[in-house]
C-alpha cells in the first residue's frame, strides 16, 4: 500500500513550480513509498512545461488535466484519486524542508493517527532568492492528543493551512470531508470540521513547509467575490456546531473562532470596499449564507450580535466611524 498521496494542485505558479517539486524529489523517500497527483487546473502559463523533465524522471505521478475550476474542486479531484495511507495537500508555490517528510510520515505511519500537525516558516520572494540558512531541527517533539484538546489548544482560526498537516485518507472518507467548490477559504470550514471529529492527533514541532508569501497572493486586496466567499466559509464552519453540545468547550470557541472571522470579513470591507451599497452587499452575503449566526461570549460579542441581528445598515455604520476615530487617534 502506498503510505503517502502527495496532492498538488497547480495555476499560475511558473515561476516557483520547479524548487517546489525539487523540494519533494529532495526529500530521500523511495516512489514505491509515495505518489504525486498533480492537477493541472487550468493553468494558461507555464507551469507544466517547466517542470515537464522532473515528472517525467518518476514513476509515481499522476497528472490530470482540467478546465480552470478553482483550487477547492482540484482538491477534491486530488482526494478522489488519492490511494495513500495519508495524504499531503501542498501549495505548489511552497518549499518543503529537507529531510521532512520522512520523519513525519514514520512517525505517522507508526502511531495510526488521523492528523499530524507540523511547524513552518514564511518567507518573502525576495528571502527566498537568498542562500537559506534554516534552524537545526535538533529538540523534535511530538504531542499525541485528543480530538478535543487538538481542537481547542491547536486551532488557530487564522491560520487554518492544510498544506501543514498529514491527514489519515480513512477519516476523511468515513466523514465525506471535502472542500466547498468555488470558493476562496475553503481552508477554513475544512480544517474545523477535521478537528471536530478528529480522534487522535499528533502535534510536532517540525518545520516541514516554507509558505511563501508574494505579491500574487489571490487575497492581496478584499473584494465582493472575497467577501462572499468568505461568507459561504463562515456559514458553513457555523453549521459545523451541531457536532457538539450546546454551551460546551468547543462551541465556545467555535463561537469565538468565528467572530474573528466575522470581524476580519467587516474590517477587510471597509478597508478595501468601497461605497455603502457595495459595504451592504457584504453584510446581505453573510445574512444569506449564515441567517443564525450569534455572537454570546462576552458583552463585545453580544453588542455586535445585537446590532448585525436588528440592523446591518446600523451595524457597519458604527463599524465605519469606530475605525475612523481609530485613524484619527
Amino acid at each position: 500500500m502506498i503510505e503517502l498521496s502527495i496532492l498538488v494542485p497547480v495555476y499560475m505558479v511558473e515561476t516557483c513550480i520547479r524548487p517546489f517539486f525539487e523540494s519533494i524529489f529532495q526529500q530521500g523517500l523511495s516512489d514505491d513509498r509515495y505518489e504525486i497527483i498533480v492537477v493541472n487546473d487550468g493553468t494558461p502559463d507555464r507551469s507544466m512545461e517547466v517542470v515537464a523533465d522532473l515528472l517525467e524522471q518518476h514513476n509515481n505521478i499522476t497528472i490530470i488535466h482540467q478546465e480552470n475550476q478553482g483550487l477547492s474542486v482540484a482538491r477534491n479531484v486530488a482526494l478522489a484519486r488519492a490511494t495513500g495511507e495519508y495524504v499531503l495537500m501542498l501549495d505548489s508555490d511552497d518549499l518543503l524542508i529537507a529531510g521532512s517528510l520522512p520523519m513525519i510520515l514514520e512517525k505517522a505511519i507508526h502511531s495510526g493517527v488521523d492528523v499530524v500537525m507540523t511547524d513552518f516558516l514564511r518567507m518573502s520572494d525576495e528571502e527566498l532568492s537568498k542562500p537559506l540558512h534554516l534552524p537545526i531541527q535538533d529538540d523534535i517533539e511530538w504531542k499525541e492528543k485528543s480530538g478535543k484538546q487538538f481542537f481547542l489548544e491547536e486551532l488557530n482560526p487564522k491560520e487554518c493551512y492544510v498544506w501543514r498537516s498529514f491527514y489519515r485518507r480513512e477519516f476523511l472518507e468515513s466523514h465525506h470531508i471535502q472542500f466547498i467548490p468555488g470558493i476562496y477559504y475553503q481552508d477554513v470550514p475544512f480544517t474545523h470540521e477535521c478537528y471536530l471529529r478528529v480522534d487522535r492527533c499528533l502535534r510536532t514541532n517540525i518545520l516541514m513547509a516554507i509558505h511563501r508569501i508574494w505579491n500574487g497572493s489571490v487575497q492581496s486586496r478584499f473584494t465582493l467575490r472575497h467577501a462572499r466567499d468568505f461568507s459561504i466559509a463562515i456559514g458553513k464552519t457555523w453549521e459545523l456546531r451541531k457536532l457538539r453540545e450546546s454551551g460546551s468547550e468547543e462551541t465556545k470557541k467555535l463561537q469565538d473562532d468565528l467572530f474573528a472571522s466575522f470581524y476580519n470579513l467587516i474590517s477587510n470591507a471597509l478597508r478595501d470596499i468601497h461605497g455603502f451599497s457595495n459595504r451592504m452587499k457584504v453584510m446581505n452575503y453573510l445574512q444569506e449564507n449564515a441567517p443564525n449566526l450569534r455572537f454570546t461570549n462576552g458583552k463585545i460579542q453580544q453588542f455586535i450580535s445585537l446590532l448585525y441581528s436588528i440592523s446591518p445598515h446600523l451595524l457597519i455604520i458604527v463599524w465605519s466611524l469606530r475605525q475612523k476615530m481609530r485613524h484619527r487617534a
